[in-house]
């Protein structure tokens, strides 16, 4: 007889109101781009902080890199006020130009989150992982919660652990597994 592991969640749909971590990317340098850095990293989401975005964008001039992280940047921002549709266009526009920018990837599965889209959520949030990203933790975070709206309550809560793992000082991970219990059962060999 050998022994398997059970988890389970309690209830799913607590998490995915919890919403996904989501990765800004750090400019420096001055002006326009780092300030809507800054407003991305801090956890703005009103509406006239993107402006700083959209000038950066439309009048600074921007190494290839700084330009897709503003237009990730700006896509944080409206990922958190739910607008998924303009977060996805501006995530769209950072992979294309910087399709090695894990960032652009991981926050494109945090608005597929939103739109319940779990399992393409999951392929992108792979791919940043593959690229690397500053924040692993949101990433393993966000796919816990892609897993979840699959109802696949083992790989939740793996990527959960690890969350906490890389990001022990972060509690949302460690209050998502709080809701899990796991236990041992017996199975016929």
């Amino acid at each position: 007889m050998r022994r398997g592991l059970s988890i389970l969640a309690a209830t799913t749909a607590f998490a995915l109101f919890a919403g996904p971590g989501l990765a800004a990317v750090t400019i420096i340098g001055g002006g326009m781009a780092e300030a809507c850095s800054r407003a991305a990293v801090k956890g703005e989401s009103d509406a006239r902080y993107e402006e700083f975005c959209d000038i950066a964008l439309e009048t600074e001039f921007l190494n290839a890199r700084d330009r897709a992280g503003t237009y990730v940047n700006r896509g944080v921002m409206r990922l958190r006020r739910t607008d998924y549709v303009d977060a996805v266009k501006d995530f769209d526009m950072a992979v294309k130009m910087k399709p090695d920018l894990g960032e652009g990837y991981v926050n494109r599965g945090a608005a597929f989150i939103g739109q319940a889209r779990y399992a393409d959520s999951i392929v992108e949030i792979n791919r940043g992982l593959e690229l690397g990203v500053e924040e692993p933790a949101k990433a393993y975070y966000n796919r816990a919660l892609a897993y979840e709206g699959l109802e696949d309550a083992k790989s939740a809560y793996f990527d959960y652990q690890k969350a906490v793992e890389l990001a022990p000082a972060w509690t949302a991970p460690a209050e998502q597994l709080a809701r899990f219990t796991v236990t041992t059962r017996a199975q016929a060999n």
